[in-house]
């Protein structure tokens, strides 16, 4: 399932071109790898997953890479580097379901426990990339409508947040 995973939501919701990773085409690319340690677990770890891949993406920074004309090794110009394009930004939002009717946003451990049903909502920019929800409480149009509402204003916000953090690290 695309949503089990950070890099499944990453690619589902084609946030990075993989041509933009091409150093010299059918010879040379970047490889990227994120590893997301969770330290302290108390419910939503997909939600927290999803900001930190995405920050980390935008935190990105590639050296630009020559090939020697003498030796055609690849040289790195660590003086020289280039962003990342992430074209989007797939966030995750979880709601937690009581009483089949109270949705509430960002669930802890125990309330993940004892919820009716958990909805998770993955969404890029104005567009909504996945919606997972396994069993549990019923939910009405309205109610689902909400919930997407709900989550690309969530998405915005955090987008805008490590936006404006991406631009005051100093690299």
């Amino acid at each position: 399932m695309a949503l089990s995973t950070p890099d499944g939501m990453a690619g589902s919701s084609k946030c990075l071109s993989l041509e933009d990773l091409c150093i010299i085409e059918e010879k040379l690319c970047w490889v990227l790898y994120c590893d997301l340690i969770c330290l302290d677990y108390d419910g939503n770890l997909l939600d927290a997953c999803s900001i930190a891949l995405t920050a980390a993406l935008k935190n990105t920074m590639l050296p630009t890479v020559e090939l020697s004309e003498k030796t055609q090794v690849p040289q790195t110009n660590m003086e020289k580097k280039t962003c990342l394009n992430i074209t989007s930004c797939p966030i995750s939002t979880t709601f937690a379901i009581f009483d089949d009717k109270i949705l509430f946003v960002d669930p802890t451990q125990e309330e993940e426990t004892v919820a009716g049903g958990l909805v998770s909502v993955v969404t890029s920019w104005d567009n909504v990339n996945i919606i997972n929800k396994p069993g549990g409480s019923p939910l009405t149009p309205q109610q689902l409508q909400d919930i997407i509402c709900r989550a690309k204003a969530r998405t915005e916000e955090v987008t805008r947040l490590i936006d404006e953090t991406v631009l005051n690290v100093e690299r």
